[in-house]
This record gives C-alpha cells, structure tokens and sequence, in this order.
C-alpha cells in the first residue's frame, strides 16, 4: 500500500513538472504577445479620409459612448480633432497600476485627451474604482464599461491595452500591455 502511495505522488509530482515546463513557456509566449506593440508603416492610415472602421493601426477606431465616474457621457465621436489614448485597464490588474503614473504625468505634460476604460464589471465595486482613482491622483476621465461591451467590441485582451487615435479617428498605434511614458509621448509625437 505504501509503495502504490509513493507512486502515485512520484506520478503525480512528474505530471505536474511536465504541465509547469509547457505552460511556462507558453506563458513566456504570451508575455511576448502581450507586449506587441502595432504602428502605422508607411502609406497606412496617412489618408485623412479613412473611413473603414476597424481594430487594426490604420482604420478608424470604433465609436462608442460611456459614462465617467464623475456621471458625465462621453463619446469617441465628439472628440473629433483631438488625438485620443483609449486605455482599458482594472484596478486589480498590476501592469495597470504600474502604468497609472506615466498616464497621469502623460496627460498633464502634452495635449492628449485620455479615455481611460475601466472594466467595472470584473470590479468587486465602484468603491474600488474611486479609491483607485484617489490613490493614484488621477485626473483624466474615467470611463466606465459597466457590462464590458466596449472592451468585447474591442476584442480586448491582455489589459491594459492601449489605442492611439489620431485627430481624424484613424488608429495609429496599439499596445497590448503596459506602456511607460517614453513610449506615450514617442506614439504621440508620430501622430497628426
């Protein structure tokens, strides 16, 4: 009895080094994934009058309409002439909170209006959002996607997740995962 016991725990143990082993390297896969990031090349995106509407760097961004924390509506749409950083992101999520910062000394150091999409149903509360936004000092707005159907129209995944929309509307840069400041104020430089 004692034999079969250690047996079934050496199985065991040796089933479970095999699962680590390749999920760790698929989890190294995804880091990779997570930190693409996509630019516009040349002759992408550069006509003005774009009006395919799409996720990928070069078509125009999807409209839709949330509202803040502060109960304010906004929509993409009205920001028309303004270049935009849409930024889907949750309080629990800990490359979200380590790019909170730069966005924030991002948006009080160049003319950037930032949509900061938070994924308030995987919240345990709004109170969650607010202590959030107090901590961190935040002063661009924040959008709520109450039932996540901006961030699935989206197709959003990892977060954070990053949009740079130009002032005509049209994608010019997309970060799967967090970004520092260097790479905020680089992606908005190249931008019209």
């Amino acid at each position: 009895m004692k034999k079969l016991f250690i047996t079934v725990v050496i199985i065991g143990m040796f089933g479970w080094a095999v699962y680590d082993l390749t999920s760790s390297s698929t989890s190294e896969d995804n880091k990779e994934e997570e930190n693409k990031e996509f630019n516009v090349t040349e002759g992408q995106g550069s006509d003005n009058n774009t009006n395919e509407v799409g996720l990928e760097v070069g078509k125009k961004a999807p409209d839709f309409q949330l509202t803040t924390l502060n109960d304010k509506k906004i929509s993409l749409s009205n920001l028309k002439g303004e270049k935009v950083m849409i930024n889907f992101w949750a309080t629990w999520c800990p490359p979200c909170r380590a790019e909170m910062p730069d966005m924030e000394k991002f948006y009080q150091n160049e003319d950037i209006t930032i949509l900061a999409i938070n994924l308030t149903s995987t919240e345990s509360g709004l109170g969650d959002v607010r202590d959030f936004v107090k901590e961190f000092e935040l002063s661009f707005p924040i959008l709520l996607d109450k039932q996540n159907n901006i961030a699935t129209s989206y197709q959003i995944r990892p977060i954070p997740t990053t949009y740079m929309v130009d002032s005509n509307g049209v994608i010019q840069h997309k970060a799967l995962g967090a970004m520092n400041y260097e790479q905020m104020v680089k992606q908005y430089k190249q931008m019209n």
